[in-house]
């Protein structure tokens, strides 16, 4: 006997005693055990961080993560599933400043180092009861207990090591250049990061002259405009960047024009292409080209800068070896090639300068952009000291303008922009009365903010940082990426592709707090450098000190995690002799590193390695298998590749200690989309355009959340997280397969069958050999898809078992179960249904693993099966979990054997009819019980649907089925045809609306569509020339005449249904809807399915005249007793109404 169960089913109760069932029980510790010793497969859970509170998308990638390794396990992989928790970095430091209500560098050293770290270990576990009660409640099965840390010394250590053997092969190197900024925390960001933080603003775009003068190698008399006021015309959409101009940027091969303007008399100088583009922009039409140049005639020429902050002042401010006053406007330092030149304030020729946007012509401020920073790295290179070139910076590490530029110091550059743009405004061109600014414009784009911080804008920086020479291995990453599987397969070209095609040195360095401090010691008398590997060679080092600092803070603080001691401030107090002068010490340079390296490390580090552990590494790398969001291109899968790749791949320099073929480190990577609200917008608190995942969990279920991931789309594209959305795909699937499961209990235990432990047995009945085979094909098909990680065709086909389960075996199969007495055809469909119920329950056992649990318990629990915790010696296991997957890579072939491919193509067709019928009846609005007359059905398989005709006669409610020829249809239908221009578009250009033309005045669209229908092409003459149509081309609308209803079978044929409806048809129909209405108060009632009633149907002489002649059939299909045309004492009748008669219901059980 089976366990009753509820005709409504609380799937958020059911899953609250599987979890405490999993949990009593050590489920998923049994399910390793029981595999251990199996082939591996390995995969790597990214790190979330712990100190923000999970949301929707959180359950989205635990949901993906949980179901593949359960799946292998299923299938008789060794899966372990280490869990792991990312703890450093931007997102832990900006959290606690909110908590403690301070923003800057200065506010942080003010409070203290030593306890703004303490306040990031206290912050980096607060939710994460929320995040392990998220896990345990969406049924993700990973190891929390013993989770890596990244805060944690042993994983430091690992980091430590990987950071010394870059360092020591020359990878890990400190130098100056242009970084992304962010001001307000004082650090520099890494690519990744900043890719993550773009958004689209507006920001002010400004047309600014640059007056020409003469006096360096060019003047204006080499343009033939000597003694006239001539600008350049420079742009920029960064204003507040124009105090610390140096150079004009041109293109040497371009023509530029020198325009007169005749109402000012001015000559302005830029790109010829752009003539008329910015004269509409300045509403200029005094304008007038009076010569064409090339750009190489512009260089050399000297220009007066737009503020004149530097120019006035000494030069030797700048170059330590400029002679005494000499102002930086006037310094002209010697060029090798022989002569000087103007150090500053001249024009250069630039590759990077174009034509799409702006004048021709680039405002050039070194400090803040890296390719005008390597421009003037190149100018440099001309002159006999470099260094007489300077790098002017009129902007402090804060984001504030320094004493340099007097009118703006101390205010944030961004607020700036208005005020410069107001000066440029008022101020003239010497000697005349012409404004420095030209036209002003709003400009449009995208600019990154940081990642962390979404209020405050990055800027590009000159700062000196430690960086990793990644584009050294930018082949060796592009080649390790050409052997992942990505799914989608595009992002290896696309999204990823071009970002390793792209790829800068990593940006290691941050000058903050809490992170992976950068190992590297620095001798403060001779600057040698050295890398630590442990904390163990830190101490074995000569002459170590500062330990008590550490010791000394724990004295104070017993509780003080013995992990805090490889953090600053402790760890960098510790310093050593240095062997390179005995008199001097080593000191750790002050940064840590970017957290994305932290994380990029951990298929080595979350193990120790290789400090310890190295067997499990050995056989935990590379991974089979990681998920992320899409937004993971830029973070952790990139930092886990360019790691892996400089380590391990196949040109690694640690590839001696664990070199593996690539890919590594992981070999297939589900990129999966953006959750969305419900609304379709980007998931907002403010907006509440979601619901927690709580609220799901409490009126759904986890199954239902998940099963809405795995079937609703495919991974990789963005969802809505809608609820009705969970609700639907519960109904069309879960209670849809709860209801055959709910049926199969309640009749069996009426008959009291139970399972004999034979397995399943030979049956004489087709539909049990049908649906055998069809759980066959699903089985295949669903461990086909997910051996190549398509979740989304794997969970369709299970949709479409379970439908064929349901709509149409449970259905068709009903009167073998109701039927009185238990024979052999009876036991078949029993064992059939049980075993189909059982195998279903083991394939959806990793989509949906709670309800899977709960029907195998009940299908397999006590009385049913033997306890087991494993697939042997004829025991059933368990758990559902612990079973065996119904088809694994040993056993495919024996699965696929059994299918019986031509009685699943014979069902499918029979079914795809009576699908078409009822098609027809929903078009013109006749209700499934009413009886029609006849069908007219031309197929192709005309002899293999003839052997069904009494069960589509039943199916679609017609008393007579006509097997005719096409010709014979064509009497009932006619055929419109239009052209899908989707199609014919690109396929015939101009001549596509003709041919819609031709189409709609053609006189026998009917015989375009029989042509069609037998070769498959249609060929149109179109003015007089041919055009070849095909089925995928020409849009056929079939459309039915009066008094019948048509529908074509794809593929196969026509059908028609007679419409024309008799009195003894409408009689019968009434009968069948009053029989709906009975059953439907028995349901009510929660009468037993075999529960015997007295009936009662009052009504008219018409009501009592239909009752009498179809009084059998109604006893039949409502097991009435006694039928009655007077109401029954005491019982609340139910109304009925059909085809304009009313009849009153009474039902009582007896």
């Amino acid at each position: 006997m089976f366990n009753d169960v509820p005709s409504s089913f609380d799937f958020p109760k059911m899953e609250k005693d599987i979890r405490d069932f999993w949990e009593s029980n050590q489920i998923y510790e049994k399910s390793l055990k029981q595999r251990e010793g199996g082939k591996p497969f390995v995969f790597f859970e990214g790190p979330p961080t712990a100190n923000g509170l999970p949301h929707p998308g959180h359950c989205l990638t635990r949901a993906i993560k949980d179901l593949f390794p359960r799946y292998k396990t299923m299938t008789g992989h060794y899966c372990l599933r280490k869990g792991g928790w990312d703890t450093h970095g931007l997102p832990v430091e900006v959290e606690v400043c909110k908590e403690l209500g301070i923003h800057t560098k200065e506010e942080i050293e003010k409070y203290g180092i030593e306890a703004f770290n303490r306040k990031c270990l206290e912050s980096v576990f607060r939710y994460t009861k929320e995040w392990e009660d998220l896990t345990r409640r969406l049924g993700f099965w990973v190891n929390l207990d013993e989770a890596y840390v990244t805060y944690h010394q042993s994983y430091i250590e690992s980091v430590w090591w990987s950071l010394k053997t870059l360092f020591d092969a020359g990878l890990l190197y400190q130098g100056h250049k242009i970084v992304w900024w962010w001001a307000q925390g004082g650090t520099a960001l890494s690519s990744g990061e900043v890719g993550q933080g773009y958004r689209e603003v507006d920001d002010p775009s400004v047309f600014v002259r640059f007056p020409l003068v003469d006096g360096g190698i060019k003047g204006l008399r080499d343009l033939g405009i000597e003694g006239k006021t001539a600008s350049l015309l420079v742009w920029t959409t960064t204003p507040w960047t124009l105090p610390s101009n140096t150079f004009a940027a041109v293109h040497k091969d371009f023509d530029y024009a020198i325009v007169h303007d005749e109402e000012t008399g001015e000559r302005l100088i830029f790109a010829a292409a752009l003539v008329e583009q910015i004269a509409k922009k300045a509403k200029k039409k005094s304008w007038m080209v009076v010569a064409t140049i090339k750009g190489a005639d512009l260089v050399g020429l000297s220009y007066r800068p737009p503020f004149d902050y530097y120019r006035k002042r000494p030069a030797k401010d700048f170059v330590a070896h400029a002679g005494p006053g000499v102002p930086l406007g006037d310094y002209m330092p010697e060029v090798i090639a022989g002569g000087k030149e103007y150090a500053c304030w001249r024009i250069l020729h630039a590759d990077f300068v174009t034509l799409e946007s702006g004048t021709g012509l680039v405002h050039e401020a070194p400090a803040f952009g890296e390719v005008d920073y390597e421009l003037l790295q190149e100018e440099r290179k001309r002159f006999k000291n470099p260094e007489s070139i300077p790098l002017l910076c009129a902007v402090a590490p804060n984001g504030h303008f320094t004493e340099d530029a007097p009118t703006y110091r101390g205010r944030w550059v961004k607020d700036c922009d208005k005020d410069i743009v107001r000066e440029l405004k008022e101020r003239t061109v010497p000697g005349s009365q012409i404004p420095l600014l030209m036209h002003q414009e709003q400009y449009r784009h995208d600019y990154p903010f940081c990642w962390r911080a979404e209020e405050d804008p990055l800027i590009q920086y000159p700062r000196k940082s430690w960086f990793i020479r990644t584009t050294q291995f930018k082949d060796a990453m592009l080649e390790n990426n050409r052997h992942i599987n990505w799914l989608p397969d595009h992002i290896k070209t696309g999204r990823f592709g071009k970002f390793l095609e792209s790829n800068v040195d990593w940006s290691l360095s941050r000058e903050r707090y809490w992170g992976t401090p950068l190992p590297i010691w620095v001798c403060e008398k001779t600057g040698h450098m050295e890398a630590i590997g442990s904390y163990d060679e830190l101490l074995s080092k000569p002459g170590v000190q500062g330990l008590e600092v550490w010791e000394n803070a724990k004295k104070k603080d017993s509780g003080l995690s013995e992990h805090l001691k490889v953090h600053k401030p402790y760890i960098d107090a510790i310093t050593y002799q240095s062997p390179k002068d005995a008199s001097a010490r080593m000191r750790r340079v002050t940064e840590v590193i970017d957290c994305w390296y932290d994380s990029g490390a951990m298929p080595f580090a979350q193990w120790g390695w290789p400090h310890k552990a190295s067997e499990l590494m050995a056989a935990q790398f590379p991974a089979d298998f990681i998920s992320e969001a899409l937004d993971q291109t830029r973070g952790w899968f990139y930092s886990l590749t360019a790691i892996a790749t400089m380590l391990f791949g196949e040109k690694g320099i640690a590839r001696k200690e664990l070199g593996k073929p690539y890919p590594v480190p992981f070999r297939n990577c589900i990129v999966l989309g953006l959750l969305m609200g419900e609304d379709g917008l980007k998931m907002s608190k403010s907006k509440k355009n979601y619901k927690e995942p709580s609220y799901i969990f409490e009126h759904e279920g986890a199954d239902a959340m998940r099963w809405l991931f795995f079937s609703g789309q495919t991974p990789w594209t963005s969802i809505r997280f809608q609820e009705a959305a969970i609700a639907e795909g519960q109904r069309e699937f879960l209670i849809r397969l709860y209801n055959c499961y709910s049926f199969f209990v309640i009749y069996a235990n009426i008959d009291k069958w139970s399972p004999d432990g034979t397995g399943a047995q030979e049956s004489g009945s087709e539909l049990d050999r049908w649906i055998r085979s069809a759980l066959d094909a699903c089985s295949v098909r669903v461990y086909d898809c997910m051996e190549a990680y398509d979740n989304f065709n794997a969970a369709k086909a299970l949709v479409d078992f379970v439908d064929a389960l349901s709509n149409w075996y449970v259905r068709r199969s009903r009167e073998r179960f109701w039927r009185s007495g238990m024979d052999d055809d009876k036991r078949s469909a029993y064992a059939t249904l049980y075993d189909c119920l059982v195998e279903t329950a083991k394939l959806i056992a990793p989509f949906t693993p709670f309800i899977a649990e709960a029907m195998y318990q009940n299908l397999k629990g006590t009385g049913n099966r033997e306890q087991g915790t494993g697939n042997t010696g004829g025991a059933s296991p368990q758990s559902v979990h612990l079973c065996d997957y119904p088809v694994t890579g040993e056993n495919r072939a024996t699965v696929a054997a059994r299918v019986d491919r031509s009685l699943n193509e014979e069902i499918e067709m029979v079914r795809q009819v009576v699908s078409c019928g009822r098609a027809a009846r929903a078009a013109t609005k006749l209700r499934v019980r009413q009886p029609l007359p006849r069908m007219e059905l031309f197929h192709r398989r005309a002899d293999l649907i003839r052997k069904h005709e009494a069960l589509i006669k039943d199916e679609l409610n017609v008393k007579q089925i006509d097997f005719v020829t096409s010709a014979a249809i064509d009497q009932y239908v006619h055929y419109e045809g239009k052209p899908d221009f989707k199609k014919i578009g690109p396929n015939f250009g101009p001549l596509a609306p003709k041919i819609k033309a031709t189409l709609a005045s053609h006189p026998n669209v009917d015989a375009i569509v029989k042509q069609l229908e037998q070769s498959g092409t249609y060929t149109l003459t179109v003015d007089g020339k041919e055009a070849e149509l095909s089925t995928d081309e020409l849009l056929v609308e079939l459309h039915a005449r009066e008094g019948w209803a048509a529908e074509r079978i794809p593929g196969q044929g026509i059908l028609v249904l007679d419409t024309h409806l008799t009195d003894e048809l409408r009689d019968e129909g009434i009968a069948r809807d009053f029989v709906n209405v009975i059953q439907q108060t028995r349901k009510n009632l929660n009468l037993k399915y075999e529960q015997r009633i007295d009936l009662a149907i009052v009504g008219g002489p018409d009501v009592q005249r239909i009752v009498n002649g179809f009084a059998d059939y109604i006893r039949g299909e409502t097991l009435a007793q006694n039928l009655l045309s007077t109401a029954i004492p005491g019982v609340e009748p139910a109304r009925a109404e059909s085809e304009g008669l009313a009849a009153e219901i009474c039902v009582k059980p007896v």
